[in-house]
């Protein structure tokens, strides 16, 4: 027995291995039978070490290497290596026959003779190298080299991934995997063609959900709605805006909303103006009337009237555009002795005090005095008069009033000649209509 080395990983084992080739029987002609992990070998005659690295099928596992040794086989890392320790030259062991004896090679380690030349040895080829699987063996000129796969440095006899990660190879996120890495991109961009970089993703020609406007941004991407909407609470959706709602003067009588925008109406008898106002129709201007030829249309706030033409009553008879009450009747002695018929339209709510309507007297007698007043009409006291001089004088508004409202006033101005005992008065007889709207 003689002792050997085994290093693993640079710690050295000793094991003691066979250094017999060959047993040699211990009777010479007949027996042939050897101990386990010999077999007999009729030309030597002698008991031969079976090598199980070769004979059974993948003797050993994994990152594991099979060393055959005299009657059996270890299973090593592929780093470890059997160095048999030195004997004395020509040394026999007791009962062994120097029969077995390594031929002598003249050439440098990694080199075998051939012929009279020495050629490298290719480990590779003849699986003689200690790559672990996952390493691709490389020959080289009297030895070889162990590759890592791309992706992995080696470290020692080990293959270690490399962390691509850590050199910043992705533009914004880096997923390191065995062997190598991948890139990806925050939400609104994808890869480029490169695989590394970022480039923004435009969502509005991909189908974004805006319902009406989209704004593509760097990285995300904006809704906007038309005039007369606004964005709901989840950013996409245009929700119709009440515009009428928020505000009671956008019309001047009703708003009607609609989608995406509002209108303003007019009551009957109005036509819009602009866009908000409200403007009465002249339907005596327009001919929008059904007066009949014996009767004048006038028009009032959201309609009209037609008045009768001869509408004096007795005594009074009918003279040019008045009626009159000849001094020559009985009945006219205590009656104004002309009435002429006036109309006017008025707003509801109109501000007060308000100037409405001015009397002026047609003729006027040398000497005479002239004073106005309100004859009839004016039960509650609705309104008054202002004297501006001796022919003329104001209708005043004193209340404000609300419509729709009919106002029949008659309006005197009485005329006194003390120098000629004269007396006498004329009535203006003013319709006034009150509109049903303040506008």
């Amino acid at each position: 027995m003689r002792p050997g080395c085994v290093l693993v990983f640079s710690t050295c084992i000793s094991v003691f291995l066979h250094h017999a080739i060959s047993q040699p029987p211990t009777e010479t002609d007949t027996y042939t039978e050897c101990t386990d992990g010999y077999h007999w070998d009729p030309q030597t005659q002698h008991c031969k070490d079976i090598n199980e690295c070769e004979t059974i099928p993948e003797a050993c596992k994994g990152e594991m290497k099979c060393f055959n040794h005299y009657g059996g086989y270890l299973c090593l890392p592929r780093s470890a290596s059997v160095i048999p320790a030195s004997e004395p030259p020509n040394q026999i062991h007791p009962n062994l026959e120097n029969t077995a004896s390594e031929p002598f090679n003249p050439c440098p380690p990694g080199f075998e003779p051939q012929g009279d030349s020495c050629v490298d040895v290719d480990e590779c080829e003849q699986d003689s190298h200690d790559c672990q699987p996952s390493q691709q063996c490389l020959n080289t000129e009297g030895s070889f080299t162990c590759q890592c796969p791309d992706g992995y440095r080696k470290v020692g006899t080990e293959c270690i991934d490399i962390d691509e990660c850590r050199y910043r190879y992705c533009q914004h996120r880096c997923v390191n995997v065995p062997g190598s890495f991948s890139c990806q991109c925050e939400p609104g961009f994808q890869l480029a063609a490169n695989n590394r970089s970022c480039i923004d993703v435009d969502e509005c020609s991909m189908g974004a959900p805006c319902s009406q406007r989209c704004y593509n941004t760097y990285g995300t991407f904006l809704c906007r709605c038309e005039q007369g909407y606004e964005l709901g609470p989840d950013g996409f959706a245009c929700n119709d805006i009440d515009e009428c709602s928020h505000s009671s003067y956008l019309c001047q009588y009703q708003c009607v909303n609609e989608h995406g925008k509002y209108s303003c109406v007019c009551p009957e008898g109005y036509q819009l103006l602009g866009t908000r106002l409200c403007q009465d129709i002249n339907e005596c201007e327009t001919g929008a009337h059904q007066c009949s030829d014996g009767q004048t249309c006038v028009n009032i706030h959201g309609g009209h009237k037609c008045v009768d033409r001869k509408s004096c009553e007795e005594p009074y008879v009918q003279v040019s555009d008045r009626c009159t009450c000849p001094i020559t009747k009985p009945g006219c002695r205590d009656f104004p002795y002309s009435i002429v018929h006036r109309y006017m339209s008025i707003t509801s709510e109109r501000s007060v005090p308000s100037d409405l309507f001015q009397i002026q007297a047609t003729s006027v007698s040398p000497g005479a005095y002239n004073t106005f007043r309100i004859r009839s009409g004016d039960d509650n006291g609705d309104f008054y008069i202002r004297q501006i001089n001796n022919i003329s004088a104001m209708l005043v508004l004193a209340r404000a009033v609300n419509g729709p409202r009919e106002y029949v006033l008659d309006l005197e101005m009485v005329s006194m000649n003390p120098l000629v005992s004269y007396h006498t008065s004329s009535v203006l007889r003013l319709t006034i209509y009150v509109g049903p709207h303040a506008f």
